[in-house]
């Protein structure tokens, strides 16, 4: 019984215990919810408190955008409004413009209406004046054209003409004033002597009574000197005089050295004379080497190759028109050297150009060619620079200038040559030069008369003006002037001038 009653108490015990969990529980549930209600009321009102807020901000910020947009169109407003305006004041002047092109078109199209009736009035004229012209002229219009379009030709070449001279006299004052100033500074810097020694080729003799004795017993002395020196002796009638002859200056000079000491001693016999004539020749080697190396001291040049030194000696003893052909060189060297140091050019190239642009003249009465193209191509053999060889070669223009310095060279050669005192000639060359030079212009057609002047440094043509007009006569000038230069060796310049004119002659009676 006992254990019965103690399962009842254990159950009541449990039952107990049981209700006394659940009502636990159910009072932690209901503190739980109460919680999450109050945070559910509490979240609820934050989210109604922002959402207020939101609206409120959305509101204000809605307000705001308005506000600027409505401004903002009344801008757009006013300034459609003015531009409006302003479009309605074009559209106004537009067609007040368009009024006015109306009624000028209206006022040209009445002129051309007019004009075209005179226009066809001046035609009609204009027809008969040429029926008119046709029945007094016995022309027709054809010819009369034809007439009128030569008459035109002719002013149009007279204009041409005129033109084109002055413009090449502009031209030419221009070049020559800048010529004469770079000419005038370089000649201030140079001093030479006006006239050179010329080579003698006559000898004066105490009396006609060595004239024998020169010529021997049957020509043996004269023979045997003339082919020991290499000349000719001439021995005529001239009083007190003999003349060497010989187309080497080196020999000539020999030959007259050896002369003079035997007409001195007085003792002419085939031993003396070639005794002399060795002597004379030791002589002449160490003068030409003595001036050689004086040319290259003056003219400030390097050592040259010892050939080259041989022929610049040479040069000593021969002249050109009576001018020395070393003291011509050293002279184009400084002239040259000058002109390229005021146009900036190489010096060195255009003083040693200088200084052998002649040592063709050296040797070509022994070789066949101008002396240009022969010093050419010495110069090229003995290793002097090839600037320096077409300056040589291109100064008469047989080879073409390739630098400014061979132009140079032209030019200073030019001016040793032309200067007062630098060259004469005999007589006979004289006289036939100017021959030359008349016969050269009356060449070509149209010429009157020509005249060399100014001892052959001018030419004046006198042209048939009904044959050659003004561009005719501009040519002929430049035509004579090219022949003269490839036909002719003359010393500095030749001015050609064509005279044409017209002459009306009429008597009264």
């Amino acid at each position: 019984m006992e254990w019965i009653i103690g399962i009842v108490l254990l159950l009541l015990g449990l039952a107990v215990g049981g209700f006394v969990g659940y009502r636990m529980r159910q009072e932690n549930y209901q503190k739980e919810m109460g919680n999450l209600e109050a945070m559910r009321a509490r979240l609820l009102e934050e989210a109604e408190k922002q959402a207020r807020d939101t609206v409120l901000n959305a509101k204000d910020e809605a307000l705001k955008l308005r506000t600027e947009l409505e401004a903002e169109m009344d801008r757009r407003g006013e300034k459609l409004r003015r531009e409006e305006e302003r479009l309605q004041g074009r559209r106004d002047q537009l067609d007040a413009r368009q009024d006015r092109i109306d009624k000028r078109e209206q006022l040209l199209n009445k002129r051309q209406s007019a004009l075209d009736k005179r226009t066809n009035d001046l035609e009609k004229l204009e027809e008969e004046q040429r029926e008119a012209l046709e029945r007094v002229s016995n022309l027709s219009a054809d010819e009369a054209r034809e007439l009128l379009l030569e008459r035109v030709a002719e002013e149009s070449r007279q204009d041409m003409a005129r033109v084109i001279r002055e413009e090449e006299m502009r031209a030419h004052e221009e070049a020559e004033r800048r010529a004469r100033e770079i000419v005038t500074v370089v000649v201030q810097r140079i001093a030479t002597e006006q006239v050179a020694e010329l080579t003698t080729k006559t000898l004066e003799i105490p009396n006609d009574e060595l004239k024998g004795r020169i010529i021997g017993r049957g020509g043996r002395n004269i023979r045997v000197f003339e082919q020991k020196a290499g000349v000719d002796i001439i021995v005529d009638d001239s009083p007190e005089m003999i003349t060497i002859s010989s187309f080497n200056p080196i020999q000539r000079e020999v030959a007259a050295r050896a002369m003079h000491r035997l007409v001195a001693d007085g003792r002419i016999h085939p031993a003396r004379i070639e005794k002399l004539l060795e002597k004379a020749r030791e002589e002449v080697d160490q003068i030409m080497k003595e001036q050689a190396e004086r040319a290259v001291y003056e003219a400030e040049i390097p050592p040259l190759h010892p050939e080259l030194m041989k022929l610049l000696g040479k040069l000593h003893f021969r002249t050109s028109y009576g001018q020395n052909q070393l003291a011509h060189a050293v002279e184009t060297a400084k002239l040259a050297s000058l002109l390229a140091a005021e146009l900036g050019a190489n010096t060195d190239v255009a003083r040693l150009g200088g200084l052998l642009h002649d040592i063709g003249k050296a040797v070509d009465f022994e070789v066949e060619g101008t002396h240009a193209t022969i010093g050419a191509e010495l110069a090229a053999r003995y290793g002097v620079p090839a600037a320096v060889v077409n300056t040589i070669e291109a100064h008469h223009h047989e080879a073409e200038q390739q630098s400014l310095e061979a132009i140079i060279v032209e030019t200073a050669d030019a001016i040793s040559g032309a200067r007062p005192g630098a060259r004469r000639e005999s007589l006979e060359h004289y006289i036939k030069r100017i021959r030359a030079l008349e016969d050269i212009a009356h060449s070509f057609t149209g010429v009157e008369e020509a005249y060399a002047i100014q001892a052959g440094r001018e030419m004046r043509i006198v042209v048939k003006p009904g044959d050659v007009d003004d561009l005719a006569a501009l040519r002929l000038s430049r035509d004579v002037a090219r022949k003269i230069e490839d036909t002719m060796e003359y010393p500095g310049q030749i001015k050609v001038t064509v005279i044409r004119e017209m002459r009306a002659v009429e008597y009264a009676k």
